[in-house]
């Protein structure tokens, strides 16, 4: 099981923020993520839903994917996923399935609907590992300021 508490979760959260900014500036949705294993970065992602025309392209999603195909088990249930904003329960369903072992997010799906203007954000993650019987951790907000200034300014 991943240390989670020897991570420098301010560090790799608002790494996940810069990603995001990226992304808003491309024309996606500001959403960026990463994946850390002891301690140092494996893998970052954009969104890039609009730029490849493909709506299952969360970054989360993406790193997901990557993890189950890149990682053995034994990796991927130490690798953290640090996220600008909660996993939505797609991109939740996702991390489960690769056997990630935490996720640490800057903004809450309900707070970034709300700053979309509307909807509830959807099914919180850990409601989701719950359901899937996942044991991944959830921790957040880390650096809400941050992560909220993002969704502002797309």
């Amino acid at each position: 099981m991943v240390d989670i508490e020897a991570l420098d979760h301010e560090k790799f959260t608002d790494r996940a923020c810069d990603l995001a900014r990226i992304a808003g500036e491309r024309g996606d949705g500001p959403y960026g993520s990463l994946l850390v294993v002891d301690g140092e970065i494996i893998m970052e992602e954009t969104n890039r839903e609009v730029t490849d025309d493909d709506l299952s392209l969360h970054p989360e999603l993406t790193l997901a994917r990557r993890a189950a195909q890149e990682l053995d088990e034994e990796t991927a249930r130490e690798a953290v996923m640090y996220t600008s904003t909660e996993p939505c329960p797609m991109c939740s369903t996702g991390m489960a399935y690769a056997g990630l072992g935490a996720v640490v997010y800057s903004v809450s799906g309900e707070r970034a609907s709300e700053l979309r203007g509307g909807g509830t954000g959807g099914i919180p993650s850990d409601e989701v590992f719950d359901r899937l019987d996942a044991d991944i951790e959830v921790i957040g907000p880390v650096l809400q300021t941050e992560g909220e200034a993002v969704h502002e300014a797309f």
